[in-house]
């Protein structure tokens, strides 16, 4: 069974924002695309480097240094340099809490 760890409550993220975590030592980003919230490792298959201050358009964020994109919703890397996914992890909205597992 995966075990969810509070990182806000839904009114910390406005719809096209993110708020960085860590989550059992896993650096991530929890993304809101309108109403929807996603979770992704904060880091780019292609350097390691963070994805925090990447631009985030619809699904898509940017990464910061070398322009690599990824799907939010899938952690699919969508244009080169990237060609591995990055990590997603589950979320879940309880009583206005944004909830994250990754495990």
């Amino acid at each position: 069974m995966s075990e969810f760890q509070r990182v806000a409550s839904v009114d910390d993220i406005a719809p096209g924002e993110r708020i960085a975590a860590i989550v059992d030592d896993v650096p991530v980003l929890v993304l809101r695309v309108g109403d929807n919230y996603y979770c992704i490792e904060d880091v780019c298959t292609h350097d390691g480097q963070p994805l925090t201050d990447g631009p985030l358009e619809g699904n898509e964020i940017t990464c910061p240094r070398h322009g690599a994109r990824f799907d939010v919703t899938s952690g699919a890397a969508l244009s080169m340099p990237a060609f591995e996914a990055v990590p997603t992890y589950e979320v879940k909205i309880e009583d206005g809490a944004v909830l994250v597992s990754v495990t």
